[in-house]
């Protein structure tokens, strides 16, 4: 894979972290096909933020298939493929949170998952860097909205 995190990452903008930045390490992923970072300190104003630990996770990991699937034939008379499989990409971000003060932790999970037909690497890989591009920019430009959302519940 590709995916490397340079550290520190800047965070987006969210109510209560003034410059929120993490300094991440490497992390052993859950599996061979995955990519995985730890973090273990913070920037900025961040009051009541915890980094990484056994009890109280903060991580974030890339993942690809396991094996990466192909395009089918296409039918001889049609011309048309019947069946596209799809690769799906992951990234999960692991944090731990209290449910209610005095509580034990609990992990929230932040998933994303992206799935590219197969054959649009070859066929479309702009459109795929387009849609990409997007994905990204909107949620930096929502960050501080979307947070907000989590804790009011007002979309």
């Amino acid at each position: 894979m590709t995916v490397s995190l340079s550290s520190p990452i800047t965070g987006g903008a969210q109510t209560g972290l003034t410059s929120p930045t993490y300094t991440v390490v490497s992390d052993t992923p859950p599996g061979p096909n995955a990519k995985q970072y730890a973090v273990t300190t913070l920037g900025g104003t961040q009051t009541g933020v915890d980094v990484h630990a056994i009890s109280k996770p903060f991580t974030v990991t890339f993942s690809r298939p396991l094996s990466l699937r192909t395009l089918g034939s296409v039918n001889p008379i049609t011309g048309v493929v019947s069946v596209v499989p799809r690769n799906v990409f992951q990234v999960l971000i692991r944090k731990g949170v209290l449910p209610l003060t005095g509580q034990a932790n609990q992990t929230m999970v932040f998933r994303l998952s992206i799935e590219q037909p197969a054959g649009a690497d070859q066929a479309d890989p702009e459109d795929i860097r387009a849609g990409l591009s997007l994905l990204i920019g909107a949620l930096n430009q929502i960050s501080s909205g979307l947070g907000d959302t989590l804790i009011s519940g007002v979309l």
